[in-house]
């Protein structure tokens, strides 16, 4: 799937998961396998960091013929996030908002049919408020440290598990990553 040197960039990246608060390889390679099986083609992406799980989301939204919009907060990370993009030469399906995310996300406009929450963990719920409205039927949230935080996402997990609208399952990837199928 990933060239020797992308292998070796994506590596590179995963010594500094930590730092930048990334997704694990397991999590990544799940998402990408997700989005390609369902033929997901319009994603957002709530919390870009230095770009790794973005990278997993484009790939394979390419693949569909799809296009990624990733939002993120801190320039310095966008920096890093645009040079990954390029290296793996998938800049071009990309578009970044930089800005808050509950903000950025009222400016959205169209439909998604796939959404990566991966922020501020207390926004969770103000996330999924914004994005409930800019998501298709069928569509499928992910969102990621759903165990590892799980107080901080208390009110996002319950608001979501009650809403008629979604079928919602807890995965056991590390971290934990809440999936939702949107219903209606």
């Amino acid at each position: 799937m990933w060239t020797e040197q992308e292998e070796t960039i994506l590596k590179g990246l995963e010594e500094t998961q930590h730092d930048f608060w990334n997704i694990a390889r397991s999590t990544a390679n799940f998402l990408n396998m997700l989005i390609k099986a369902t033929k997901l083609k319009s994603g957002v992406e709530v919390g870009t960091s230095n770009g790794y799980s973005g990278l997993w989301l484009s790939k394979a939204l390419k693949e569909n013929g799809g296009h990624l919009t990733t939002i993120e907060y801190y320039e310095k990370r966008i920096v890093l996030a645009e040079k990954n993009f390029k290296d793996f030469d998938l800049d071009d399906i990309i578009t970044i908002k930089q800005g808050s995310a509950c903000d950025v996300l009222k400016t959205l406009d169209g439909e998604y049919d796939f959404a990566f929450i991966d922020a501020n963990k207390r926004e969770y719920i103000e996330y999924f408020k914004i994005l409930d409205k800019k998501l298709k039927k069928g569509a499928i949230i992910a969102a990621d440290n759903i165990t590892s935080h799980a107080e901080k996402v208390k009110e996002f997990v319950d608001t979501i598990k009650a809403d008629k609208n979604y079928q919602v399952e807890i995965l056991d990837l590390p971290a934990g990553l809440l999936l939702a199928y949107k219903l209606n």
